[in-house]
């Protein structure tokens, strides 16, 4: 596997900061590592992320509250969702609910 670079290294180390049971967007996290304009690269650095679910990329969802992908599969991130407490309906997530704020 490839080296990380200093920029997807910085997303996977923001990423561990959203608890069980909670959600953020790819926007968002964008925001928080300070590119708000780079959620595509976002995107492209959780798919690289080596340490899944350990480093919790299955919490990142879109900013409208739809699952998105996921490396190993959407059922996949579904299921861990479902496991931490998230309710899903129809692949969506309530926000308001379950939204983590940086």
């Amino acid at each position: 596997m490839a080296t990380l670079t200093n920029f997807q290294q910085h997303v996977l180390r923001c990423l561990r900061r959203v608890p069980r049971g909670k959600v953020t967007t790819y926007a968002q996290l964008a925001q928080a590592v300070g590119k708000p304009r780079a959620v595509r690269a976002v995107g492209n650095a959780l798919h690289v992320n080596p340490d899944a679910p350990a480093v919790p990329c299955h919490r990142v969802v879109r900013s409208d509250g739809r699952l998105g992908g996921y490396a190993n599969g959407v059922r996949r991130k579904l299921a861990l969702l479902r496991q931490e407490g998230v309710r899903v309906e129809n692949d969506n997530i309530s926000l308001t609910t379950y939204l983590f704020t940086f």
